[in-house]
């Protein structure tokens, strides 16, 4: 196993260069006190392991190792501290595990083991076969693949799973550190803050490598993140480009909105009710009803009124007010001679109107129950 060594005390780098001599287990191939000096080894030599110092005054270890994840993501990293604070922090983060100084022999024994054990396991992983991988954001954030491996991923924290949907949300656009840190963690200090966006980062990277989806990732650059998703679609994309807000005339047309509407399993990230996700929801809300709408319209001139009672009766619970959806349910109910549910859809509308907002129905759509009723006597 090949390593380098990254801290900015020339005495701290001698003293672990030798306790990694004396173990026999791995090579040190590099020794630097300027982090960037490592990162330039990085890019041109295979490494295994980065022993990197968390408290350097140019470049923290914490941010050091965004850049060393960008290199090469299998890299293990294993932080240098000097203070036991930060040790929770390090081990939380992109690394394998952490040491402290004065490095106490027994303890980088130990260290050395969990580095050899993490090498075998990998090297007996099966490679990872994802087909179809898509992100469905509609209802829940969820990992999906035909083999299903994406129901199985649990999330170690909401923030990490959080920052993931925003990234996703943002759809490919580089976003700043600062503000990431603003919409999720507007509450803690900067560096509090920072540890934490450092901790979701390596948590989604991680989850992203077990989903096995190549192609899926995030990158880091100029203290900005984006989401990589490259050929992998997801739910609000595909009914996005399928949407027509125009009425449906033709079968192919119905078969179109038919498929577009069965991806709408719920609101755009209903379940995790994120703020910023608020006005996407929305927008995409109305237009899951008027793609419903006009659906149903085609349905009931085409003689499948019972399949257009159940997608109406998905729009109504969204829109109680729909003047629109109550009319196409009562022409539903007229076309299938069903008196006492045309009544019964009527009179709770009214109701409904009544008593919410304290107004009558349109006339439109009085006269169009006053009609359906002779129609039916």
């Amino acid at each position: 196993m090949k390593a380098i060594l990254i801290d900015d005390e020339k005495p701290a780098l001698m003293q672990l260069e030798r306790m990694i001599q004396t173990d026999g287990r791995v090579n040190v191939t590099g020794t630097y006190m300027n982090p960037r000096d490592g990162f330039a080894h990085l890019a041109k030599d295979k490494t295994d392991i980065v022993f990197l110092d968390i408290g350097m005054p140019e470049m923290n270890g914490l941010q050091a190792g965004e850049y060393i994840q960008q290199i090469d993501p299998d890299i293990r990293i294993v932080y240098v501290t000097a203070y036991a604070d930060y040790a929770l922090d390090a081990f939380e983060l992109n690394a394998l595990d952490y040491v402290l100084k004065p490095v106490d022999p027994l303890r980088f024994a130990k260290t050395i083991a969990r580095i050899e054990e993490d090498v075998g396991r990998r090297s007996l992983r099966p490679a990872a076969v994802v087909q179809e991988p898509a992100v469905l954001c509609l209802k829940r954030l969820t990992l999906q693949d035909a083999a299903g491996a994406g129901d199985r991923l649990k999330w170690r924290t909401q923030k990490a799973q959080e920052l993931l949907a925003y990234l996703i949300h943002m759809r490919g656009q580089w976003v700043t550190k600062d503000a990431i840190m603003d919409q999720l963690w507007p509450e803690y200090k900067q560096d509090k803050a920072i540890t934490h966006l450092h901790t979701s980062v390596y948590q989604i990277r991680r989850m992203l490598k077990e989903w096995g989806a190549v192609s899926a990732g995030v990158e880091y650059s100029q203290d900005s993140y984006r989401i990589i998703l490259d050929g992998i679609a997801t739910d609000v994309e595909q009914f996005e480009q399928g949407e027509a807000d125009e009425p449906v005339t033709t079968e192919s047309g119905w078969q179109r909105n038919d498929r577009l509407l069965a991806l709408y399993r719920g609101d755009y990230l209903e379940e995790h009710d994120y703020d910023w996700a608020k006005a996407a929801r929305g927008e995409l809300s109305r237009r899951f009803v008027q793609l419903s709408l006009h659906t149903a319209a085609y349905e009931l001139a085409t003689g499948r009124e019972r399949l257009a009672i159940r997608r109406l009766g998905a729009v109504q619970e969204k829109e109680p007010y729909s003047e629109e959806c109550c009319l196409l349910l009562m022409k539903a109910y007229a076309s299938l001679k069903d008196y006492g549910s045309l009544t019964s859809q009527y009179e709770s509308f009214v109701r409904v109107l009544h008593t919410d907002l304290g107004i009558e129905p349109d006339r439109e759509t009085a006269e169009a129950y006053r009609r359906f009723v002779q129609e039916l006597a």
